[in-house]
Formats: C-alpha cells, sequence, structure tokens
C-alpha cells in the first residue's frame, strides 16, 4: 500500500482486539499462499486495489481483505479500527482567502484536516520530502474556517479528511474536497517520490494537479441543507 507514512500493522488491542484475534487464530492453521498483498488482520491474499481500516489510536492504516472491512464499518461501536468509506465532495461555496491560510501556519500549498476522535480535535498534516508532517494547528484559526464554511462538519471523524489546496498565484480561490483519508496518505506518498527543493518542484505540481482532476470527476457537490 503507498500510503508514504502509516502502513505498520497494529497489534489488536483495546476493545477492538476480539474480533481481530479470532481472525488472527483461524489465519495461523492455514497454509502460506503465494506471494503478494495480504490482509494485515487475516492474512488472506487481497488484490493491489482493496480496502483500509484505520487504527483510531495510532491513526495507522491497515490494508484488509473485504469480511475484515466490514467488521467495522458501524461508526457508532466502540472499537479500536474504524473501515474507510469511499466518499468524495466537493464544496463550491468554500471560503479561505489568503489571510486565514497564512493563519493557519502551513508552510506549504496543501493540507489534509481530519478529527481525530482519541485527541477530540482536529489534527492537520501537509506533504513534503519525508511524507506526512503534522502541523501545530492553531484551534482559533481552525474555527474560523468552520464558522465560514459550516458544511465541512460532514466529514466523519478519523476515516474522512478535508483535503484542502491553500490559495496561490495560479490559484487565487482555495479549493477543498472530503475524501477518504487513506486517499490523503496515497497522494502525500506520490509527492515524497517526486519532491525536490522547498515547495517541491514542478514533477511533485503535476502529480498533485493531476491527482485533483482525479478527485474531481469523482466528487459530488456537497449536499444542499447542511447547517
Amino acid at each position: 500500500m503507498g500510503t508514504g507514512r502509516l502502513t505498520r500493522p497494529v497489534g489488536a488491542g483495546s476493545s477492538g482486539g476480539l474480533p481481530v484475534a479470532l481472525l488472527r487464530r483461524i489465519s495461523a492453521s492455514r497454509p502460506a499462499g503465494p506471494p503478494g498483498e495480504r490482509c494485515e488482520m487475516c492474512g488472506e491474499p487481497i488484490a493491489d486495489v482493496h480496502q483500509h481500516v484505520v487504527d483510531l489510536e495510532s491513526h495507522a492504516m491497515m490494508c484488509t481483505c473485504r469480511p475484515c472491512y466490514l467488521l467495522f464499518t458501524d461508526s457508532n461501536a466502540h472499537l479500536r479500527y474504524r473501515s474507510v468509506p469511499d466518499r468524495y465532495f466537493s464544496f463550491p461555496d468554500f471560503e479561505l482567502g489568503p489571510g486565514q491560510w497564512d493563519e493557519l501556519e502551513i508552510p506549504v500549498g496543501l493540507a489534509f484536516f481530519f478529527r481525530s476522535s482519541r485527541l477530540d480535535r482536529t489534527v492537520a498534516f501537509y506533504p513534503g520530502p519525508a511524507g506526512a508532517t503534522e502541523s501545530e494547528l492553531p484551534l482559533d484559526a481552525w474555527d474560523a474556517v468552520l464558522a465560514r464554511n459550516p458544511a465541512l462538519s460532514l466529514a466523519a471523524p478519523d476515516t474522512e479528511a478535508l483535503l484542502i489546496r491553500g490559495p496561490g498565484p495560479t490559484q487565487p480561490q482555495a479549493d477543498c474536497h472530503l475524501v477518504p483519508v487513506d486517499a490523503c496518505y496515497e497522494l502525500v506518498g506520490q509527492l515524497r517520490r517526486r519532491w525536490r527543493g522547498f515547495d517541491g518542484g514542478q514533477e511533485a505540481r503535476d502529480q498533485l494537479a493531476a491527482f485533483f482532476s482525479r478527485i474531481s470527476s469523482r466528487s459530488k457537490p456537497v449536499p444542499g441543507g447542511l447547517p
């Protein structure tokens, strides 16, 4: 899985440990299969394109088969793991001026934001040559963005992110999409492999433009009637 930052398997701890422990015992009795991608919960072979669950404590992504993925789709269950959904939304009325972007203290023109249920706050990450780097997000500045754009509350904690491309010389208006959080780590991994200099260089910018073109084609305008 080319997510670039959080790929290590996570042990079966806390309240989500019971189903994972059961799956591990079942998989332990199976003979080894051919090499390739495998579910990080039960060990079953999986396709190159597969689904993920997130460890709510470490934010680590785990590659999973479909049955393991379905174990953690209930957003109300008190489990350590949560399945990453596959929703893409755009925010046509998103407002974020250059001054507000500067107040967020993001050193590059791109970041993704999601609410951590364990930390009970929004966290921010931006890409760079070392992968995803966490920003010390000024909470007052982020609260001002939410107040100006209440539809951003649609994003589910831990599993969905708000991917924001800040305003700049070639893009006067900021661009925001709600995407699965694993898509953000995938993007960061792609940019890390192409990153040159402080701002990433032309190859990274071309990769970013191609990525936004793909998610724009998948995104639906955010549903009306939201607060």
